[in-house]
């Protein structure tokens, strides 16, 4: 049985929030505030009991999810039975309406979930449930659309969605990190060809984002200063690796880029989440995202296997620790040709890349982006 959890409309997005019929969250973000949407789910289909817990790594200090539950997740099933389109009479899908423009929802298949506490006891082997919460993110009902050929407005509207999850999973007890992403292409290792990313709530700070702070502290403690803006003040000096800016996003290919072609959005107002984004800056960012993306699918003839990744700092971490901003990557290095993280980066970590950031930004910025490419 379906229950709405509320509604609500913040002026821009109206919100409506239900009960899936395993007892999921699901929640609408719509552009019209008089959208009708059908918010009973009639499948009989079995509640989620979760089975992922997390190991310490006491030789590196991190964090390991392991959840054996998601081995029998959907797996590249025909356009006519997606989970993630809206329903019809012969597909009863995730979503109960048969029309939407921004849907989140509880993983069936969550690599964390519940509520609780991580807290190292000390020992070799330290084992604790995974706590936290993973959503998906439909960024539209056409199944073949891309999230670059969606307009501005769309874009936004996912942002508005990602800030409100951030609100929402850095409430819950156990969350230490909101991470918003979307994976693309077959390349990647993505299962669901609609168009849609995900949100993971970690019971733990992230490797990636624990060492970056730390970092920072050091340069803090150094200089007295904040990193980031250190770093982004220097790219704008620089210039040879500015791919595109508005008035408040700067668009960078970073100085030491792991991956043939990445590129970092940054604020150039010093925010630590989505949250503390203005609604001109949540604006801007749409049109400089979408512009990026545009860049980096014209560099090549070929498929687009990409990862955007939204950095937001830690729950409980200090504000001028961290610095919000997306990375956008491919594993695409040329037509017909992938990046594999083969001996060093998957054995070490250690990167090599293939192409000079200034050469990818130079590339990068001769694209012609005037094409416009819209889908509902």
């Amino acid at each position: 049985m379906t229950s709405i959890a509320s509604r609500a409309d913040d002026g821009r997005v109206t919100r409506i929030a239900a009960t899936m019929a395993d007892g999921r969250e699901i929640i609408y973000f719509d552009e019209t505030p008089d959208a009708v949407r059908v918010l009973t789910d009639p499948r009989d289909i079995p509640s989620v009991i979760p089975g992922s817990h997390v190991r310490y790594d006491v030789l590196l200090g991190e964090w390991v999810g392991i959840a054996g539950h998601r081995q029998t997740r959907t797996y590249h099933p025909p356009a006519d039975a997606c989970p993630l389109c809206p329903s019809t009479a012969r597909n009863q899908s995730e979503i109960p309406s048969p029309d939407y423009d921004v849907v989140v929802f509880e993983n069936r298949f969550p690599s964390f979930a519940g509520a609780g506490e991580i807290a190292s006891d000390g020992t070799l082997f330290d084992t604790r449930p995974g706590y936290g919460r993973c959503e998906v993110v439909c960024f539209t009902s056409n199944h073949h659309a891309t999230l670059s050929s969606l307009p501005p407005s769309r874009m936004r509207t996912v942002i508005d969605a990602w800030a409100d999850r951030t609100a929402a999973m850095s409430a819950s007890p156990g969350v230490e990190q909101v991470f918003c992403f979307e994976n693309r292409g077959v390349e990647i290792g993505v299962t669901l060809a609609h168009p849609h990313g995900q949100i993971y709530g970690y019971p733990f700070v992230t490797p990636k984002t624990a060492a970056a702070i730390r970092s920072a502290q050091a340069h803090r403690a150094a200089t007295g200063s904040n990193l980031f803006a250190a770093v982004l003040a220097g790219e704008l000096a620089d210039g040879s690796r500015i791919v595109a800016e508005n008035e408040h996003w700067v668009a960078l290919v970073p100085f030491a880029a792991r991956w043939p072609v990445e590129v970092h959005l940054y604020p150039r107002r010093q925010v630590r989440d989505l949250t503390a984004l203005e609604g001109v800056e949540r604006a801007a960012l749409a049109e400089l995202y979408l512009e990026v993306i545009k860049r980096m699918e014209g560099m090549f003839d070929d498929t687009l296997p990409a990862i955007t990744g939204v950095h937001q700092a830690p729950v409980h971490a200090a504000d001028e620790d961290f610095r919000l901003h997306l990375e956008v990557f491919t594993i695409r290095r040329d037509v017909g040709k992938l990046k594999f993280l083969a001996g060093s980066e998957s054995a070490m970590g250690a990167f090599v890349n293939d192409i000079t950031p200034e050469i990818a930004a130079e590339r990068l910025r001769a694209v012609d982006t005037g094409t416009e490419r819209v889908a509902k």
